[in-house]
């Protein structure tokens, strides 16, 4: 090779090395634009709000180092109301998946930095995209919404990315789990998204969901509401049952969907995530022969006894604040994951009412879903009375719980506590919805109502007769409860498996839910049931 084709190459090669380390510097500095999502002014005006931005979210959600971001570059092509000069990276939404605790999730992150956090045509396409990746390789989907609502700009392309989110939120359902974090304002169209997912985590003083703002509500209806009242955290966690849980902060929402998450099994083809059984439950059992009191009127916290039954340190309570006649939640039992539904006799004096039914019989059928066994404890007097229940629909809500019970083919065990009375006692995860195993404890009174009412009835004429009528009503009432209020009755029919020890009730749960985790049951072909909606 002569001197001069030897320069010739040479200048080639450093010229091509300098457009390569062009392009490089091309790429970094597009990465480093896309990093600052909607300018440094607007990052400092969303943390002075209190508020985390979209990338800090997500880098507090999954493990160092292993979120990887999909979909960095794309931005949104209408030019309609001065977009074309509104062009961002991501166009305000961060895509990708990593690790929460080496279990593979699917994130997006919405940024109310960049256009609001407005959802777009290319904003709603990078979030189907990801959730579209998520049931193919069979990972939770996990959203954070910060957003204005739709793009206005993008009119009917942006209602249609709306629409484009429900179906996979429904297609979803039932294959992967969906958890929303709402963070900021969620209005409009965009709640239903989230209304759509399994979970809701709310965050206190920084999260709004509304259909429609106080603003509009004033204009309608002459209603004077805040944003706090009409859609924040403690509304939708005490009076709607919309939030499942509430952080008071958004390091602590991020919590809670970790530890949320490790209950939850991937998929519906995976079993729930077993944890190490080295760590035994630590209460002292025996406290639980003494929790009943001799009053059969009197209140108990029905916490004290999921706490002393579940391993220690495992419960995790939803919609806490809602619906407080029933308790909802993950535990663990000897390292498996249990859903756990409660009556609350200290709450209504646990009668099942509208939103006890739909709460309990919602998170009945996500266990269902996603095959975590269902434990349930009964003291339960029967159906709230009264016209508001009856008018406002207690036949079709309560033949929900009916119905999720009924469908239920995950491994389901009960122990009834103390009182187990007419419809609810049925309702209430008894063998005759398909059952696995039931126990009850030697307080437990299993009857069609308690023996003040029954004597009342059976005896009336009696009574009506009766010289000193309390007297013999007291009578009565004792003979019946002696005779008929237990749980022997039923024992003698099979309705119940054992009669136990309430000391005895962890050991007896753990014994009978071992085998079960090997429960296969198969129904008729159908396409659906049709659930009283």
């Amino acid at each position: 090779m002569n001197m001069n084709s030897e320069l010739t190459e040479n200048r080639e090669l450093l010229l091509k090395k300098g457009k390569t380390q062009q392009k490089a510097e091309e790429l970094l500095e597009k990465r480093e634009v896309a990093l600052q999502s909607g300018g440094e002014k607007a990052i400092q005006k969303q943390l002075e709000k209190g508020k985390l931005t979209a990338r800090q979210r997500i880098e507090l959600l999954l493990d160092p180092g292993s979120f990887v971001e999909t979909n960095m570059f794309v931005r949104h092509k209408n030019s309609n109301f001065g977009l074309d000069k509104k062009k961002f990276y991501t166009d305000g939404v961060i895509t990708g998946f990593g690790q929460v605790n080496g279990k593979l999730v699917y994130v997006y992150s919405q940024d109310f930095t960049i256009l609001g956090g407005s959802l777009g045509e290319a904003h709603a396409k990078k979030i189907t995209q990801l959730m579209d990746q998520a049931v193919q390789n069979g990972a939770p989907i996990i959203g954070f919404n910060d957003s204005g609502g739709a793009r206005i700009q993008e009119g009917a392309s942006s209602l249609a990315g709306y629409g484009d989110i429900f179906i996979r939120n429904v297609r979803a359902s039932g294959i992967v789990p969906q958890i929303s974090c709402i963070v900021g304002p969620s209005a409009g169209g965009a709640v239903y998204s989230p209304a759509l997912t399994d979970f809701i985590v709310m965050t206190e003083d920084t999260s709004y969901m509304f259909v429609t703002g106080p603003v509009v509500v004033k204009a309608v209806t002459g209603e004077e509401t805040s944003f706090e009242e009409l859609g924040g955290a403690s509304t939708h966690s005490t009076n709607s049952g919309i939030s499942h849980l509430v952080g008071s902060d958004e390091i602590e929402s991020i919590e809670l969907i970790k530890v949320l998450l490790s209950y939850l099994p991937s998929n519906n083809l995976e079993d729930p995530p077993l944890k190490d059984t080295s760590t035994i439950n630590g209460y002292e059992f025996k406290m639980l022969n003494d929790i009943i009191p001799d009053d059969p009127q009197e209140p108990y916290d029905m916490r004290e006894v999921i706490l002393r039954i579940v391993d220690k340190g495992n419960f995790l309570e939803l919609q806490k604040k809602w619906a407080q006649n029933i308790i909802i939640g993950f535990g663990r039992l000897n390292g498996h994951p249990i859903g756990i539904v409660a009556n609350q006799p200290s709450i209504l004096a646990g009668a099942l009412d509208i939103n006890a039914s739909i709460k309990a019989a919602r998170f009945i059928r996500f266990c269902d879903s996603f095959n975590i066994p269902i434990i349930t404890f009964v003291d339960v007097p029967g159906f709230l009375p009264g016209l508001d229940q009856e008018h406002n629909g207690i036949i079709k809500h309560g033949a929900k719980l009916i119905f999720a019970y009924a469908e239920a083919t995950v491994p389901k065990l009960t122990v009834i506590t103390r009182k187990a009375y007419g419809g609810a006692y049925i309702v209430m995860g008894s063998k005759h919805l398909a059952n696995d195993i039931n126990f009850a404890w030697p307080t437990a009174e299993i009857a069609v109502m308690g023996s003040e009412g029954a004597v009342q009835i059976i005896y009336r004429r009696d009574l009506a007769a009766a010289e000193d009528k309390e007297e013999m009503l007291l009578n009565l009432k004792n003979d019946f409860a002696k005779e008929f209020n237990n749980p022997y009755l039923a024992a003698e029919r099979g309705y119940i498996d054992d009669v136990i020890l309430p000391s005895e009730t962890r050991q007896k749960l753990i014994a009978s839910l071992w085998p079960l985790l090997r429960k296969r049951e198969r129904r008729l072909n159908k396409k659906h049931g049709n659930i009283p909606l």
